[in-house]
C-alpha cells in the first residue's frame, strides 16, 4: 500500500508509533501485521525504512567497491569463501612489467583475480549447522553460502536486515584472510579503517587506490592488521603515493610478520633501508633517483625494481647490486627495469654470484650487448627465464644463451631487440628443446613503421631487413610473441603443443605465406593485420582441430543395443542427404579466438 502524498512525514510518523503502542498493549497469538506500517503481512512489502536500532554504524561508500575475500567458515572442515564482483570490474592491480610474470605459461588469472587459499578457522565458534537465523528461520549455512557470493559494500548492506543477518555477516568479515578493495576517490581513510577492523584475521590485503595516500594508509594497516603477510597497493589514475623511504622503511620493520609487499608509484621514496627477517618477495616501481638503497633481508628470494623511464635518473644501480650480493644471497629471481642498465651493471651481478638464480630479468638496458651475455653465461649456468628485451644483443648473443642453457632454458624473451634477426630466432628455437616461451616482439620490424607504436623504446633503433621468413619447428612451445614484426612476410609453425599467438602489428604478413600446424592453438591476436590473414588463419585453425578429431559417425544396430562405426560409404550418403534434402547442420563451437 502506497503512502498518500498528501500527508506529511510527521503524521505519519506519529500514527506508525501510535499503532505499533497499540499493538504492543493488546498483545494476541501471532502477529499478521506489518511491524513498521502496520498493514497486514499478506501480499504486503513494506517501503519504510527500518528502525534506527537495525542501521549499522559502518559507513557504506557511495560508490561500489569492487573486492574479494577468502575465509572458512565450518566448524567440521575448512571451506573458501570468495566474494567476487561483476565480471568486468576483475582486474590485476599490478601494473608492473616483468618476465617474472610468465612463471605459469597457462595464463592464469594472476594472482589476485581469483584467490584459492585454505583459511583454517576450525576456532571460530560459528555454529552454522546448528544456528537459525529470522527471517524465514532457515539455518545459518545457508544463508553464508548466499552473502558469500555478494561483493562488500552488498554484505554491508546486507547486514541492515535483521539481527540474524547483521550477526552472520559479522562472522564471515571475522573469518576473512584476504581482502582486496578498491578505494574510491572519495573515500577518506576512515573508509579503510572500518573494513579493516572487521577483518582482524587479515593475512593478505590488496588496496586499489584511487587518489593521493601517505603514510596514513601504512599506519592504518599496521594497526587494523597485526598478522598480515601479503601486502599489495596499486594506484589508479591521477593518484600519487607521497610515502617516503623512511616511512617505509619502518613500516617494514615493524610487520615482522610481512613476507610479501608490493607497491606501485614509489617516486618520492628517494631513499630506503629495508631490514626484515621474514620477507620474501618484493616488488616497487616507478622508482627515481633513489640516493640510498639498504637491503637487510637475509629470506628474501624475489625482487622487481622497476624505475622510471626518465633520462634524468640518478640511481647508482652498480651500487644496487652489490648491496644485494652482501645481504641477499638467497634470491632466486631478479628482475630489474631500467634505461641505465649497461654492461658494468652485468659484471656487478655476475661478481656477485647468486647461487640459487632461476629467474633474471634485465628490461630496457640499451648499452647490454653479446659481452654482457657472455659475462651471464659464465657465471649462471642454471636459468630457467631469461629476459633481455631493450637490449642490444645480436644472433651472436643468442648463440651463447643456447650453448650454455639447453638443457634449463625454458622462457626466453627478447623484444624490442633490432639487432636479432629471424634467422637467430629460427636457431634458439632450433638449440633450446625445453622452451615453452618465447617473445621476440619489434625484433623483425619495418624502419617506416610509426615510432609512437613502439612505446616502450628508449631511443631509435636500427632495424633488420625487409620481407624475412621465419619457420619454427618446436614440440613444447606453447607460448610466441611475433607481436611488432612488421618486416616479416611468410611464416611457417610446426608446434603441436601452441596454445598462444601474438601477430600484431605483423601487418606485411601474407595469407597465402602462412601455414599454422599448431593443433592445440587457443588464442592469436590479429590487431593490426590485414583480414584476409584473419580469415586464413581461421581456416587452418578450423582444419588442423578437424583433422585431430574422429568424424566417423556411429550407428546403432537394429535391437538398439550398442553402437559401431558406420561405414565411410555410409557416411558419405549421409552428408550428401544432408546437402540434397537442405538440413540444416548443427553448428561447431569455435576453437580458437582471434582478438582483432
Amino acid at each position: 500500500m502506497q503512502p498518500q502524498p498528501h500527508i506529511s512525514p510527521a503524521t505519519a510518523t506519529a500514527a506508525i508509533s501510535a499503532a505499533l503502542e497499540s499493538q504492543r498493549i493488546r498483545k494476541n497469538r501471532g502477529s499478521y501485521n506489518c511491524g513498521r506500517c502496520g498493514q497486514p503481512k499478506k501480499g504486503h512489502v513494506c517501503l519504510l525504512s527500518p528502525a534506527p536500532s537495525d542501521v549499522p554504524t559502518t559507513p557504506i561508500a557511495t560508490e561500489p567497491v569492487t573486492s574479494c575475500i577468502s575465509a572458512a567458515a565450518s566448524s567440521s572442515r575448512s571451506t573458501v569463501l570468495s566474494l567476487t564482483a561483476a565480471p568486468s570490474s576483475r582486474q590485476s592491480f599490478t601494473h608492473l612489467r616483468r618476465a617474472l610474470s610468465f612463471d605459469d605459461v597457462d595464463a592464469r588469472s594472476n594472482s589476485l583475480d581469483e584467490p584459492d587459499l585454505d583459511a583454517a578457522s576450525t576456532d571460530l565458534d560459528l555454529h552454522l549447522d546448528t544456528d537459525i537465523v529470522q527471517p524465514g528461520r532457515f539455518h545459518a549455512v545457508g544463508l553464508w553460502e548466499v552473502l558469500k557470493r555478494l561483493p562488500p559494500s552488498s554484505l554491508l548492506m546486507a547486514a541492515r536486515v535483521c539481527k540474524g543477518w547483521r550477526e552472520t555477516s559479522r562472522k564471515m568479515w571475522k573469518a576473512a584472510e584476504e581482502l582486496r578493495i578498491r578505494v574510491p576517490e572519495r573515500a577518506q581513510i576512515g573508509y579503510i579503517g572500518s573494513l579493516l577492523q572487521k577483518c582482524p584475521r587479515l593475512i593478505r590485503l590488496s588496496l586499489k587506490i584511487e587518489s593521493d595516500f601517505d603514510a596514513t594508509t601504512l599506519a592504518c594497516i599496521a594497526f587494523s592488521c597485526p598478522n598480515l603477510e601479503v601486502l599489495e597497493i596499486s594506484t589508479s589514475g591521477a593518484a600519487v603515493n607521497r610515502i617516503t623511504g623512511d616511512e617505509l622503511g619502518r613500516f617494514v620493520a615493524n610487520k615482522r610478520g610481512l613476507t610479501s609487499l608490493k607497491m606501485e608509484g614509489c617516486s618520492n621514496l628517494g631513499g630506503f633501508s629495508l631490514s626484515s627477517s621474514s620477507l620474501s618477495t618484493l616488488w616497487l616501481s616507478d622508482l627515481h633517483s633513489l640516493s640510498k638503497m639498504i637491503f637487510n633481508c637475509p629470506n628474501l628470494t624475489e625482487i622487481s625494481l622497476e624505475f622510471s623511464r626518465q633520462e634524468d635518473d640518478s640511481t647508482d644501480l652498480v651500487t644496487l647490486v652489490d648491496g644485494l650480493g652482501r645481504t641477499c644471497t638467497r634470491l632466486q629471481n631478479i628482475h630489474i627495469a631500467s634505461l641505465k642498465l649497461s654492461h658494468p651493471v652485468v659484471l656487478a651481478l655476475t661478481a656477485v654470484n647468486f647461487r640459487m638464480l632461476r629467474m633474471l630479468s634485465l628490461v630496457l638496458g640499451i648499452d647490454i650487448t653479446d659481452a654482457s651475455v657472455a659475462a651471464i653465461s659464465s657465471s649462471y649456468t642454471n636459468l630457467e627465464l631469461l629476459d633481455l628485451s631493450g637490449s642490444s644483443i645480436t644472433d651472436t648473443g643468442l648463440g651463447m644463451i643456447c650453448d650454455v642453457l639447453p638443457d634449463t632454458l625454458s622462457k626466453l624473451l627478447v623484444a624490442l631487440c633490432p639487432n636479432v634477426t629471424s634467422s637467430g630466432i629460427q636457431f634458439a628455437t632450433a638449440q633450446l628443446p625445453l622452451l615453452e616461451l618465447m617473445d621476440c616482439g619489434m625484433t623483425v620490424s619495418d624502419p617506416n613503421l610509426d615510432n609512437t607504436i613502439i612505446e616502450e623504446s628508449p631511443s631509435p633503433y636500427k632495424t633488420s631487413g625487409y620481407n624475412q621468413k621465419m619457420f619454427i619447428k618446436h614440440k613444447r612451445l606453447k607460448k610466441l610473441s611475433l607481436w611488432g614484426c612488421s618486416s616479416l612476410d611468410a611464416l611457417f609453425l610446426n608446434c603441436p603443443e601452441l596454445k598462444d599467438l601474438n601477430l600484431n602489428l605483423c601487418s606485411n604478413l601474407q595469407p597465402e605465406s602462412l601455414v599454422l600446424q599448431c593443433p592445440k592453438l587457443e588464442l592469436v591476436y590479429a590487431s593490426g593485420c590485414q583480414d584476409l590473414l584473419t580469415g586464413a588463419i581461421r581456416k587452418q585453425v578450423s582444419e588442423n582441430h578437424a583433422a585431430n578429431e574422429n568424424h566417423m559417425p556411429r550407428k546403432r544396430l537394429a535391437d538398439a543395443s550398442k553402437r559401431i562405426q558406420a561405414l565411410p560409404s555410409l557416411y558419405q550418403e549421409t552428408r550428401d542427404d544432408e546437402i540434397y534434402t537442405g538440413k540444416r547442420r548443427k553448428l561447431e563451437r569455435e576453437v580458437c579466438t582471434i582478438i582483432q
